[in-house]
């Protein structure tokens, strides 16, 4: 079901920035190298928070577990781009060998070619979550209509795939605009980003990887890492094989428990 779409204080500026540009425009026609100007602005500005992923002038964004989750010492890890075929039955298990729970944003049609393994994920007492339909580099250009079709095609074959919902919706690299929120509102999504990030789609080296994960970690944190599109080390292995040992076990040392973004948000 829809939830109600509440715009964020700089979407309703911009709202009213529009509005007194076109008065103005009306009003006092000589104006218009001021007030276009002031609309060029407008747009540099929701343009440039659209390409910060952890910001919240478009909208809410979770970027840190509510204080009742950091209080419990609890953690997400948040893994996207999958499922890997040849990856995420490792991670399953390196997970499973911790007790560690995890939130996969996957892809849509990477379900679609991989329905057992999102099935396993699972059945394991993980969350499948949303990470779109194409994965398009392009998506934070996408008008309305389209950002919508991309995610609800990716809502639709994830519930039918694992029979559960997903609750969370994950950008391609973060990157999103204006429509986003709205769309988000109409499929009764919420949109998740993450407190660091180990660029782990292009940084083979595990120990900058983790080093990256760890550093001032503590309650609360959203890591996110990569089983889809995953940097190769040395021996030709996705980097988050060698990192997840090691961050599971910082994780165990600091008493710190990993959990899905569904049990941390109820």
């Amino acid at each position: 079901m829809p939830r109600p779409w509440t715009p964020s204080p700089a979407i309703k500026a911009s709202f009213a920035v529009h509005a007194a540009a076109v008065g103005g425009l009306l009003a006092v026609p000589a104006q218009w190298p001021w007030l276009i100007g002031a609309l060029a602005a407008n747009h540099a500005l929701l343009t440039a928070a659209g390409l910060l992923p952890r910001s919240t002038l478009l909208g809410p964004n979770l970027t840190r577990l509510p204080a009742a989750a950091a209080a419990r010492r609890e953690i997400a890890l948040t893994i996207d781009d999958g499922p890997d075929p040849e990856v995420t039955p490792r991670v399953l298990d390196l997970l499973d060998a911790a007790g560690a729970r995890a939130s996969f944003f996957c892809i849509g049609w990477r379900a679609r070619e991989n329905p057992a393994l999102c099935r396993e994920i699972v059945a394991r007492g993980h969350r499948i979550e949303n990470h779109g339909d194409a994965h398009a580099r392009a998506f934070a250009t996408f008008g309305p209509g389209r950002m919508r079709a991309d995610i609800a095609a990716a809502q639709a074959t994830l519930s039918e795939i694992s029979g559960q919902a997903p609750r969370f919706f994950r950008a391609t690299a973060g990157l999103r605009n204006p429509f986003l929120d709205p769309v988000l509102a109409g499929l009764d999504l919420k949109l998740a980003a993450w407190t660091r990030r180990p660029y782990d789609t292009r940084c083979a080296d595990p120990d900058i990887v983790h080093a990256r994960l760890v550093r001032d970690l503590g309650p609360g944190d959203i890591l996110l890492l990569h089983d889809g599109h995953a940097a190769r080390d040395s021996t030709g292995q996705a980097v988050i094989l060698a990192v997840l040992p090691r961050l599971l076990a910082t994780l165990a040392e600091h008493k710190l428990t990993p959990v899905t973004l569904a049990d941390a948000c109820p």
